[in-house]
């Protein structure tokens, strides 16, 4: 009992002191969890950024308004008046609303796919001991440093052997599982999930796979979110495999994209046009998940 008075008589230093951080850190000092707001040069430097970033899709837009002539003009300053003219020559010179549904059908499967089986390897590799977890995460990881062109030979005569050359699922299959997605999600949940709270659904008879779906694929939501997004995104712009191994009769957007240029003369307005009209998708699809995306990180970092 006579402990006590000098556990308070600490406390109360300590919450003294505490007090005493605040009020400097609200005088404008930097200190940790000062009330300190941006300053100009934060704010001069994320509107170069968003400008930076904004600029390209701009200057499509902008030579997408006008006729096949604006670059020998010079370069255009305002919009013009003929980006639904040219919008209509990109529908009338290759199968735009084909090339959109293949790529939203591979986008989707492939974003669905990588994060089920990401997610599944990242929970194994963060949480489960068995012997060689660790070599074979390493392994794993390795695989990033293999550049993609060194495997489409290889992988071309397996779609061939299988059929599957022109057909959708030789683009989709390859895509299935990332090893970034695997290393993503497992750095995670090895923060984000607590070993106790796995035991403590283990100890109420739960499986290990009922574990997973309970505790852990909840937890890993935000990193799941951020992971379909740069999977979506990465598939829908992806050029080089499915130009390859597609048939231009039933290509992807990037694909139909370059069937706009002619072999001697090139209509740099309707591809641009035509690029304006492809990025559109994601921009909705960012509009529409924006707000939910940064809740998810929000959270994540809470619980990191």
């Amino acid at each position: 009992m006579s402990s006590i008075p000098m556990i308070e008589q600490t406390a109360g230093k300590g919450a003294a002191r505490a007090a005493a951080r605040r009020r400097k850190g609200g005088n404008g000092r930097a200190g940790f969890g000062g009330a300190r707001r941006p300053g100009f040069l934060t704010y001069g430097f994320l509107g170069a950024v968003l400008l930076a970033s904004v600029f390209p899709l701009y200057w499509s837009f902008l030579v997408g308004s006008h006729d096949n002539t604006v670059l020998s003009r010079g370069i255009p300053l305002l919009p013009g008046g003929n980006f639904l003219a040219n919008a209509a020559k990109v529908f009338d010179s290759i199968p735009f609303w084909k090339a959109m549904g293949n790529s939203l059908i591979v986008s989707a499967v492939t974003a669905a796919s990588v994060v089920v089986f990401s997610t599944l390897a990242g929970f194994a590799f963060a949480k489960l001991r068995f012997r060689g977890n660790k070599a074979l995460l390493v392994f794993v990881i390795a695989t990033m440093a293999v550049p993609t062109q060194l495997g489409v030979v290889p992988l071309f005569i397996v779609m061939s052997k299988l059929g599957w050359t022109g057909s959708l699922w030789a683009v989709i299959i390859p895509g299935l599982v990332t090893a970034f997605g695997v290393f993503w999600m497992t750095q995670y949940l090895r923060d984000a999930l607590p070993d106790e709270l796995i035991e403590a659904v283990r100890m109420d008879g739960a499986s290990m796979i009922q574990a997973f779906w309970h505790v852990g694929f909840p937890a890993a939501r935000p990193a799941a979110a951020m992971l379909a997004l740069f999977t979506f995104v990465a598939t829908w712009t992806n050029f080089f495999w499915p130009f390859i191994v597609l048939d231009p009769s039933n290509p992807t957007l990037p694909v139909a994209l370059q069937l706009l240029q002619a072999a001697h003369f090139v209509d740099y307005s309707v591809v641009l046009a035509g690029a304006v009209l492809a990025t559109v998708p994601l921009l909705l699809l960012f509009i529409a998940a924006g707000r939910q995306l940064v809740s998810g990180i929000m959270q994540g970092a809470v619980k990191g």
